[in-house]
């Protein structure tokens, strides 16, 4: 799997949120200032061309979808910054992870008990 832009990444934060859209859909996604509709229209066509995104034509107005999942795409992210910068080391991820990103405690209890569960899930 490619790697998207920061820009192509709002695209299909939008288009994740949305589920499908036309070019109004995106942009009215948008805050103000909202980006010009050939900064848009640009980035989908790299999408396409990635193969992150696809259409289907009404006319002359194409409604665009994602051909890839949110959790996939960040699934494949987060394993990719374990092996570069973590020497392959969950544990590594998560030591820098629960010292580094001020979480709180009642956030780390949280984090516990979703690990807890998956130890769970695994031993059956």
């Amino acid at each position: 799997m490619q790697q998207l832009t920061n820009a192509e990444e709002q695209v299909m934060e939008h288009l994740w949120k949305l589920e499908k859209g036309f070019m109004k859909d995106l942009l009215e996604a948008y805050p103000k200032p909202k980006p010009a509709t050939t900064t848009i229209a640009t980035l989908l066509k790299r999408m396409i061309d990635k193969q992150f995104v696809a259409y289907t034509e009404f006319g002359n107005s194409r409604e665009y979808y994602p051909l890839v999942k949110k959790t996939d795409y960040f699934s494949k992210h987060v394993n990719g910054l374990i092996s570069n910068f973590f020497n392959n080391s969950a544990s590594q991820f998560a030591s820098f992870f629960t010292k580094e990103t001020n979480l709180s405690q009642t956030e780390l209890e949280e984090l516990k008990k979703i690990i807890d569960s998956e130890i769970l899930k695994k031993k059956k």
